[in-house]
């Protein structure tokens, strides 16, 4: 079976920091813990009547996946027992683990502890596994994953082994048609042999086996009969788990190992044609839906880890995390008060009502003024402050969201310079209160180079360079592609300086004006130049400590040709212009 189109397809780049299992030699292990043996964790009762129980007490896990690191574990583990969570869970378990699973224990919290297994189905996967073929690699996990659980088995933190993450799913990444079914069933036949073993080790506390959609179900049913329960990642689809489950005909319970708001891959598209991310309203209102979807499912849904106690500040962080860079959101309140915390006398974030871009949020102009106008409100009173930031994923699959300096012009509008790069971009408005709170809303924005007054004369007009690529990636890029209008076509020079691009006019022309609208490969120092015979050369502007995108300035200069001559590439690559306009 295979997922419906686009439902993973643009999985966000999550942040799994929690000791992530790196393949590969296995490192000398630790020996046995000193403490007091673990927890008796076990799957009781019957079809469709089952509970989790610890020590034989009923336990619902009330959980949140783990983002920060290990050594940030006694700073945040009150903070989420405080607000009523008993589980996390981890990716990965290896040598690293200990310090966790302790830190969990001393607060009452336990451990989902996970293995990873290749390719997974999002970031971090890896690279591709035969299971049909690969003994080696089967045998490293065979052996390896028991040797930890030995290790661990009697820690007081762990409630259950998680062996694998999204693999049923990230197998179509690597096979397709009949050998990616061969590959599935291989897979969840390796899931079944590890389980055995772990139990083998470890009597003591259940094992299951994650992945991304309950389509992969059907393969454990058949391959994997040792699994004591179920485990799924899912967001929007959250609630049509359990009409799956009962159409299927399973005989074991689940938890969701991961689920909240709606993910990228779930959404529409905005005007601008990029995923249109939910508004912190919506998402908090996402964890709510999808903890009362789980625990409406009595007796088969044991519990949720929900995605995610992560403190990363970048575009899946902002998309997912519950307190990027420590500051606590709408959704984290609302998971909170999920989970049964006491938020009577919490101070709570401002919300963000409204976030427009004053104009056309589809032509803003590189470079130049964007405004913005944002309706906020702090529950508390609290004075707000505003913060305006932009993330180029859609443009280079950067994470990071780089500030921008923004001007209050009163009654919620800030003005800030637009990127110069052209492409869509996301928008970004931090609400803070000063107390650790934040509210935060995005837009999406799509930069285009700047209106230019005059003509340009050097539109399709004949254009020589000192090379072309003439096959990489998209390429043939020829020097044509520079003055043909057409902004996703490029020139792109050998990987060399010095290299240049020439437009002949076809007579002595003057002009006023050059934009140059480059590539990601753009020159760092460059001249531009005229010539009346293509020979002798006169430079009427010099630029030094370009950054790319937008080149855009007043230059006079007259001649038959122009050129731009680059002595100092800003890249490793070579140059690459998608326009070189010169305007009358």
């Amino acid at each position: 079976m295979n997922p419906p189109p686009r439902t993973r397809a643009r999985r966000l780049a999550a942040p799994l920091t929690a000791g992530v299992l790196t393949v590969g030699a296995l490192t000398a292990l630790p020996a046995a813990p000193a403490h007091a043996a673990g927890s008796v964790v076990k799957v009781t009762g019957s079809q469709g009547n089952w509970q989790l129980t610890v020590d034989g007490q009923p336990y619902q896990v009330k959980g949140l996946t783990w983002g920060p690191a290990v050594a940030d574990a006694g700073t945040y583990l009150p903070d989420l027992k405080s607000m009523g969570v008993n589980t996390i869970r981890t990716w990965g378990t290896d040598a690293s683990s200990k310090p966790l699973l302790d830190a969990a224990a001393a607060n009452g919290i336990k451990v989902v502890a996970g293995f990873w297994l290749q390719p997974g189905g999002g970031p971090g996967s890896g690279g591709c596994v035969n299971y049909v073929t690969d003994t080696a690699y089967k045998n490293q996990m065979l052996e390896e994953f028991p040797q930890w659980v030995q290790t661990y088995k009697d820690n007081p933190g762990v409630l259950m082994w998680d062996v694998g993450n999204e693999s049923v799913l990230g197998l179509q990444n690597c096979y397709t048609g009949d050998e990616l079914e061969r590959q599935r069933d291989a897979y969840t036949t390796l899931v079944n042999d590890i389980t055995k073993r772990i139990h083998t080790v470890d009597p003591n506390h259940p094992v299951t086996s994650t992945d991304a959609w309950v389509g992969s179900w059907p393969y454990y049913k058949r391959n994997a009969p040792d699994l004591d329960l179920y485990a799924v990642n899912s967001y929007n689809a959250v609630c049509d788990i359990k009409s799956a489950w009962e159409q299927g005909g399973y005989t074991k319970p689940y938890i969701v190992t991961e689920t909240g708001p709606s993910g990228e891959w779930e959404v529409p598209d905005d005007a601008n044609g990029v995923p249109q991310e939910p508004t912190d309203q919506a998402k908090a209102a996402g964890y709510t839906k999808a903890w009362g979807c789980v625990t409406g499912h009595r007796g088969v849904a044991l519990g949720a880890t929900m995605f995610h106690y992560g403190t990363e500040y970048d575009f899946g962080g902002i998309w997912f995390n519950l307190l990027p860079a420590g500051q606590k959101r709408l959704s984290y309140y609302a998971v909170k008060r999920a989970y049964g915390g006491d938020t009577a006398h919490d101070n709570t974030p401002p919300v963000v009502a409204d976030l427009t871009v004053e104009g056309d949020p589809g032509k803003v102009q590189a470079g130049r003024d964007l405004t913005l106008a944002v309706k906020a409100t702090d529950p508390d009173g609290d004075q707000v402050a505003y913060e305006v930031l932009s993330n180029s994923m859609y443009i280079d699959q950067s994470k990071n969201l780089t500030p921008l300096a923004s001007t209050a012009l009163g009654g919620g509008r800030l003005r800030v310079t637009a990127p110069d790069r052209p492409g869509v971009w996301k928008i970004y408005v931090k609400a803070t209160d000063g107390k650790g709170n934040v509210g935060v809303e995005t837009r999406s924005i799509r930069v285009v180079p700047p209106t230019v007054d005059g003509t340009n004369v050097a539109r399709s007009k004949p254009a020589t360079a000192s090379s072309y690529q003439a096959s990489y990636g998209d390429c043939p890029c020829t020097p044509a592609n520079a003055v043909d209008g057409d902004p996703r076509t490029r020139w792109a020079s050998d990987w060399s300086d010095p290299q240049w691009l020439r437009v002949d006019l076809g007579t002595r022309t003057s002009f006023k004006h050059v934009q140059l609208v480059w590539e990601a490969s753009y020159a760092k120092t460059y001249t531009v130049q005229t010539s009346d015979d293509g020979q002798n050369w006169q430079t009427v502007k010099t630029v030094t400590g370009g950054n790319g995108g937008v080149d855009d300035f007043d230059v006079s200069g007259t001649g038959r040709y122009v050129r731009i001559n680059g002595t100092e590439r800003g890249t490793g690559w070579g140059y690459s212009l998608y326009e070189f306009g010169v305007y009358n």
